[in-house]
């Protein structure tokens, strides 16, 4: 699939490096059995509190086997402060999620069994890339909206 796609070593901005490091993961993750659907797939999914439209992206959206995954990917020259998974906080799952209902919404994927993976590109200025795979890194259900029942409450007060 990238075999036009030359992937040289360059002192440049972040966004480039992140789009190396996009290259190279979706190389690994066709490696590892994955198939590749899309890449970078950007939808609206909201406002945020001031009103601002805000988009959400989904780097790669892949198949492994017959689950459908939507892998987030984080390229880092050096991890001396901190590993590049760290970025993938609380904020950046919840606006992942909230992408990947809308993808499954508009492509009708509502029955296919799916989760959230995370690649990590360590890719130092002057060294070979590692590359490393955390399947299921968190799921939906810690940003589903819970349903309060006053017959819970009935028997603390």
């Amino acid at each position: 699939m990238h075999d036009a796609l030359s992937i040289t070593r360059t002192n440049d901005s972040r966004a480039d490096l992140g789009r190396q490091g996009e290259l190279l993961a979706a190389e690994f993750l066709e490696q590892n059995g994955y198939r590749i659907v899309l890449t970078n797939f950007k939808v609206r999914v909201g406002r945020n509190t001031k009103g601002v439209q805000v988009t959400g992206e989904i780097d790669i959206v892949a198949l492994d086997g017959e689950t459908l995954c939507f892998v987030e990917v984080k390229t880092r020259r050096s991890e001396d402060f901190t590993p590049a998974i760290t970025a993938v906080d609380v904020r950046k799952q919840r606006q992942i999620t909230r992408t990947a209902k809308i993808y499954r919404r508009i492509f009708n994927v509502y029955e296919m069994p799916y989760r959230f993976d995370v690649v990590t590109v360590l890719y130092p200025s002057a060294a070979e890339p590692e590359i490393g795979l955390v399947k299921a890194f968190w799921n939906e259900s810690k940003f589903r909206k819970r349903v309060w029942r006053s017959e819970i409450w009935r028997d603390h007060f």
